[in-house]
């Protein structure tokens, strides 16, 4: 039976390539300037960059940065609500029997400052839950409707 490995348990993988690396090339050429012990500190050095790079990057989305959010473009469906509009999304999917490409249709609620209408282009972004349904968020209007 398969079993799962508690925290403190070491893992079987092997250390990283870039670690290792830099371990070999800073135990391998010691210069006639640099004793042995000098040469000790710079690998331990080299693995503990990786950690504090880690931490930094978890700083960092701590702070407000964000990773790639998923964005879609569609036609708004629908502007009766006040800062909300409906936005459908047309792919087409390939049908798995058929293989001819199908067009599929996804609505999204999204939070509009921007004032999109009816008929309007938008490029909407995902961000937290606003409402029950509302997700998305409207960050460019691409193309405003033929009037």
């Amino acid at each position: 039976m398969f079993r799962r490995k508690k925290k403190d348990e070491p893992t079987d993988a092997p250390a990283a390539p870039e670690v290792s690396a830099e371990a070999e090339t800073a135990s391998e050429a010691p210069t006639a300037e640099s004793s042995p012990v000098e040469a000790a500190p710079a690998a331990t050095e080299a693995v503990t960059a990786p950690t504090q790079s880690r931490s930094d990057a978890t700083v960092a989305v701590a702070k407000g940065r964000s990773g790639n959010r998923v964005q879609k473009v569609g036609t708004v469906a629908s502007d009766k609500m006040q800062k909300t509009v409906i936005v459908r999304v047309d792919r087409q999917v390939r049908h798995p029997k058929y293989r001819r490409y199908v067009r599929r249709t996804s609505k999204f609620m999204a939070h509009d400052d921007l004032g999109a209408t009816i008929g309007d282009r938008v490029r909407i972004i995902e961000t937290r839950p606003l409402s029950a349904k509302k997700r998305w968020r409207v960050v460019e209007i691409v193309q405003k409707a033929a009037k």
